[in-house]
């Protein structure tokens, strides 16, 4: 299957990126490719919402998910784990794709997210994310894994989506991919 590039987005010290429009019913899969997202707030977190078809303000979908990941820091201490602080649970919050982001010039997160038949009418949305950035957490930085999955409870179909940081703005690229 080709990938087909729809947009970029790149941001300088945005509050967020939106892509309020190249989703639709062209493809089943769209794939969301993060490049250097860097907050302006130590210890901040990546994060996603989306609205429903005509949906305004970022909070009219529920998402119900599950948040794990693997962290070594320059100290060589290493962890993997559930965080079930980062699962919504049919909530209109945002949805935390990594968190404990370096601010530093130095300090950045790259990844995916995925997302899969947002134009459905039928069935609710699904997604996964894999993240990889600057974990700002404990005496010593270090990588941070992050892998997150889930699903949009909605049945109408989903055409916008937001990222933005947990605090802060952010500079970014985000590219936009359909895939079919």
């Amino acid at each position: 299957m080709a990938m087909t590039l729809i947009t970029t987005n790149t941001s300088s010290g945005a509050a967020s990126s939106s892509f309020t429009s190249g989703i639709d019913s062209t493809y089943k899969l769209y794939i969301f490719k993060f490049i250097d997202v860097n907050p302006a707030t130590d210890g901040a977190e990546f994060t996603f919402q989306v609205n429903a078809t005509d949906g305004a303000d970022y909070n009219d979908s529920n998402i119900t998910s599950s948040f794990f990941q693997a962290t070594m820091t320059e100290a060589n201490s290493n962890s993997l784990g559930y965080h079930t602080s980062y699962d919504l649970a049919e909530s209109t919050s945002f949805q935390t794709l990594i968190n404990d982001l370096g601010n530093a010039a130095d300090e950045c997160c790259t990844g995916e997210l995925f997302l899969f038949n947002p134009s459905n009418t039928t069935y609710v949305k699904h997604f996964y994310s894999k993240m990889q950035g600057y974990d700002t957490g404990g005496p010593a930085g270090g990588s941070n894994n992050s892998f997150v999955a889930g699903y949009i409870n909605d049945t109408t179909a989903i055409d916008d989506i937001q990222f933005k940081m947990s605090s802060g703005n952010m500079d970014a690229v985000i590219k936009l991919y359909g895939v079919g």
